[in-house]
């Protein structure tokens, strides 16, 4: 099936990461011109977007005016922009409960991923509603739609994306026309090459696939190949207000208690 996405233009917020580099290299191979957004990671995003032809453009996408000043930059140098797949956020390393977690944690987390799921799609759809046409997909996580203990702040945020905004969303964008569509992803353990670094443990690993009926972690590529579905109009034009779970078959978490 051809996903019809020649010389579409692409934004993939946090395009540079584990995840992001495997979704702009997907849409690059079907033949869109993406652009690589970044906020800290400059040298990965510059040689990604020389590898894939594509540009790489800084921004703070927690702060309104900067994802203005993104969405007016490819605007001006491209056109248009058809798809955009936010993708940025943040992970908090740390396991806390929360009555251990601060204001400071919880703020920071909130607004690296919901807050800047917002502004980023709020820019999107202001561009869309007057090119009546457009796809956005949002990468959320299995931890907003199973919980995730130790990372409430993380679980709240990602399950307000894909539960709340998406579903209002979709709803929004059909006054603009039957030409924009809204979905997301959630992926579950997906092994980055930043994980693989800091080292997986088999223990852990046994732990996370006995939740899953695919005992197997994903890969980026399994999360790109089904964002690049999503935001293909020839794939998935009667698709919107969905999240498709790139999970293993997940149907929950074991959980600790006392003994």
């Amino acid at each position: 099936m051809n996903a019809e996405l020649d010389g579409k233009i692409v934004l993939v917020s946090g395009g540079a990461g584990g995840i992001g580099s495997a979704i702009s290299k997907s849409f690059a191979k079907q033949g869109a011109k993406v652009i690589v957004h970044y906020h800290k990671s400059k040298n990965e995003a510059k040689l990604l977007a020389k590898e894939i032809e594509g540009i790489a453009i800084n921004a703070d996408l927690t702060k309104s005016e900067d994802t203005i000043k993104l969405f007016n930059e490819i605007i001006e140098k491209e056109g248009r922009l058809d798809i955009c797949i936010a993708n940025a956020g943040k992970y908090p390393k740390e396991s806390m409960s929360l009555w251990d977690i601060d204001d400071k944690r919880w703020n920071e987390t909130v607004s690296t991923n919901l807050s800047l799921a917002f502004n980023t799609s709020r820019e999107f759809l202001k561009h869309v509603s007057k090119t009546k046409k457009g796809s956005l997909v949002f990468v959320g996580s299995t931890a907003g739609i199973y919980g995730e203990a130790g990372h409430s702040d993380y679980a709240a945020a990602k399950g307000a994306i894909t539960s709340g905004l998406l579903k209002t969303l979709k709803n929004e964008a059909a006054q603009i026309g039957d030409g924009v569509r809204i979905n997301a992803v959630a992926p579950g353990w997906t092994v980055t090459q930043k994980k693989i670094d800091e080292g997986l443990e088999r223990k852990h690993v046994d732990k996370v696939v006995s939740t899953m009926s695919l005992k197997k972690l994903a890969t980026p590529e399994d999360v790109a190949n089904s964002i690049v579905i999503l935001a293909s109009d020839s794939l998935s034009g009667h698709t919107t207000g969905q999240v498709v779970e790139i999970a293993g078959g997940m149907e929950g978490r074991l959980i600790t208690g006392t003994k």
